[in-house]
């Protein structure tokens, strides 16, 4: 696979991902599942994560705009969360759930403009500047001229728009940044095969079911749990489609595993499934934004971003799946001590769905060591430099 989950919100694509765990645990440890045993590939409601969730309206020159967000927690800085091309506020609920027990903290998850619930007058416009205005905008919308403290966490593209965000200053109050798994060098070098990979997806999934499965067998969510309520935020219901066409995409590239038996002979059998006459009186599932199509903005996320990154004045973090996605500046500033990092090992491009406890961890101990919020629940620091 080609360097091109550096860039955006998909993950690697091994040959065999690993078994995700359940309960949200990221031990690294295999989970073996029984003879026989399948695993639930059902959605899960956002309830399960977030305290509430609300439509967020902003006043503009083109009209009103409608924003979705989930919120928790009461105390504490607000930790704004921006999510990847693709994905939506939802991608956050794992790593939602485990921060409000390390720190006191308030989260408001945001759906992008073109993303998730969200819905715009103009949703082909994803520039960068667009989208840092509209982070700037609702949090006018939602707190007015007094905004608590608020942290900018984003992942992979919401990781871009955080970074343009705050070097606008369009966030009066903002006391810290996080970046989860974007860098201009890799992200820059990826996009010439962004779209040859976007053609290898699947256009459409037969159930909400059948888009969680593709989701985990392929690798770009690791995490199970995560993507039982991940992918509702990323595929919506289509209708009319029932050409034979469109149902025979509806299973391609869905491959099913037999679990290990307890020999461990023919553990694996991996084979395309023939599709059923009767998905046809189906209404099948689609991604909810067309990412080819916004191929020219690709180019403003991320260009100049390692600079615009090392520019901001406030605390900074970097979340990496891996140490060779740093590219040459942001090593140097690295190595100037401009930024803190912590590399998260064994995850896909998703870091925060993929290990949500690690990098809950992370953000945590950054908050804490910064002074910006409490611990709760006799969470210690665990990392070097707390």
């Amino acid at each position: 696979m080609s360097a091109l989950e550096k860039s955006m919100h998909l993950g690697r694509l091994p040959s065999r991902p690993p078994l995700p765990g359940s309960g949200g645990s990221q031990s690294g440890a295999k989970m073996r599942m029984g003879p026989g045993r399948k695993r639930d590939f059902s959605p899960v409601s956002w309830s399960q994560y977030f305290e509430s969730m609300e439509d967020v309206e902003v006043e503009n020159e083109t009209g009103k705009d409608t924003f979705r967000i989930y919120k928790s927690g009461s105390e504490g800085p607000v930790l704004l969360l921006l999510h990847g091309g693709g994905h939506s506020a939802l991608s956050w609920a794992v790593f939602t759930a485990a921060i409000i027990s390390r720190v006191q903290c308030r989260i408001v998850a945001l759906d992008l403009r073109s993303h998730g619930e969200t819905k715009v007058k103009n949703p082909e416009d994803l520039s960068a500047e667009t989208m840092a205005k509209d982070v700037g905008n609702v949090v006018e919308a939602m707190y007015g001229d007094l905004p608590p403290p608020i942290m900018l966490i984003g992942h992979s593209m919401g990781g871009a728009i955080a970074v343009h965000t705050a070097s606008s200053n369009l966030v009066p109050s903002l006391l810290g940044l996080c970046m989860i798994d974007v860098v201009e060098g890799t992200a820059m070098d990826a996009l010439n095969s962004m779209q040859n990979f976007l053609r290898g997806r699947p256009k459409t999934f037969k159930s909400l079911e059948n888009a969680i499965e593709w989701s985990v067998k392929s690798g770009q969510i690791r995490n199970l749990e995560s993507a039982r309520v991940s992918m509702v935020g990323q595929v919506k219901q289509c209708e009319g489609i029932t050409s034979p066409e469109g149902s025979k995409s509806i299973v391609e590239g869905i491959i099913e595993e037999e679990e290990e038996d307890e020999e461990g002979s023919e553990s694996v059998n991996k084979r395309k499934k023939e599709d059923d006459m009767e998905t046809k009186k189906d209404h099948p599932y689609t991604w909810r934004i067309e990412l080819a199509k916004t191929e020219k903005y690709w180019d403003g996320w991320f260009r100049g971003l390692s600079n615009l990154f090392l520019s901001c004045s406030i605390p900074k973090l970097l979340l990496l799946a891996g140490v060779d996605r740093l590219d040459k500046d942001l090593t140097i500033g690295q190595m100037q001590g401009k930024f803190q990092m912590q590399v998260l090992p064994q995850c896909g491009h998703a870091v925060h769905e993929d290990a949500p406890d690690k990098v809950a961890e992370a953000v945590a101990t950054f908050l804490i060591r910064h002074r910006f919020a409490e611990p709760i629940g006799g969470f210690q620091c665990v990392f070097p430099g707390c």
